[in-house]
């Protein structure tokens, strides 16, 4: 498999440094294995936050990947409907790639941001290597099916968010849990819909375990959302929808998943508001 990069070593006893390096490492399961350090090591006490406060923070226009999948515009990608071998394959691949992504963005989130508290970057390290698991879960499906990541096209949509929001951890916090991934809780149950007409109750259960963390991950995103608007002076509800119409954020598709949004932290009143739809300029 071709590597985009191969990522500096991971020598350096600093938490940010160490996040970037696991950021920038190309291979999947090497990623997994910096990861799975990274959250060892820090366990142990041995990256604490007086170290990770100087140093420059850099553009990643571009994480650690593989040179496949292909990335092409969203607009030109397929529909994946798993009634036919080819589409089942191209769903979970679609799944695998959001997976993947996933780890970058939750390594993006400790290793950008600083001087933040140490439940912060705790929460998001262990985001990272719930992600790398579930995409080890679900290539296990896709090589159950004959293929391999990489063998269809992608596109780069989560990143190129995380891109907009490196500036300011309000705007990321909003952006990509609260939208991005927050619409995969809502896109959950109809794949599992069309996965059980087809009998794949494998990788049924796999998106059960990957449903149940998601949540868990939406849910610390708001959190730290709405901490942040509380330092800031900020109504979370009305500062969410504003930065929604300025980044020109995608508008959640009906139906939403109103339990598994509930239970992530979206108040009753905002579900409603998302489910009105978007509003009209």
């Amino acid at each position: 498999m071709g590597l985009v990069r191969s990522g500096p070593m991971l020598t350096e006893q600093d938490l940010h440094q160490r996040a970037f390096a696991a950021l920038m490492t190309a291979d999947p399961a090497a990623k997994g294995d910096a990861v799975a350090a990274l959250c060892k090591d820090r366990r142990r006490g041995l990256l604490p936050l007086s170290m990770t406060r100087s140093g420059p923070v850099l553009q990643v226009d571009d994480p650690g990947r593989p040179s496949r999948p292909e990335l092409v515009v969203h607009t030109s990608m397929p529909r994946r409907k798993p009634g036919s071998p080819g589409g089942h394959a191209a769903l979970l691949h679609a799944i695998a790639h959001i997976e993947f992504n996933a780890i970058n963005l939750a390594l993006d989130c400790v290793y950008r941001f600083r001087g933040l508290p140490d439940d912060y970057y705790d929460g998001w390290l262990q985001v990272a290597a719930e992600e790398a698991y579930h995409y080890g879960l679900v290539v296990d499906r896709l090589a159950a099916l004959g293929h391999a990541y990489g063998d269809f096209p992608a596109h780069r949509g989560l990143w190129d968010m995380a891109v907009k929001t490196a500036d300011d951890p309000l705007v990321r916090m909003a952006l990509v849990p609260r939208v991005l991934e927050a619409r995969g809780l809502d896109a959950t149950p109809p794949i599992v819909a069309a996965l059980r007409r087809i009998g794949d109750n494998a990788t049924i259960a796999v998106l059960d375990i990957i449903l149940r963390d998601e949540i868990g991950h939406v849910a610390l995103g708001d959190r730290w959302f709405r901490h942040f608007c509380e330092e800031r002076g900020l109504e979370p509800e009305a500062t969410y929808l504003s930065l929604m119409s300025e980044f020109d954020a995608p508008w959640p598709p009906r139906p939403l998943n109103i339990e598994a949004r509930r239970q992530a932290g979206f108040s009753r009143a905002e579900i409603a508001c998302l489910e009105a739809g978007k509003p009209r300029p």
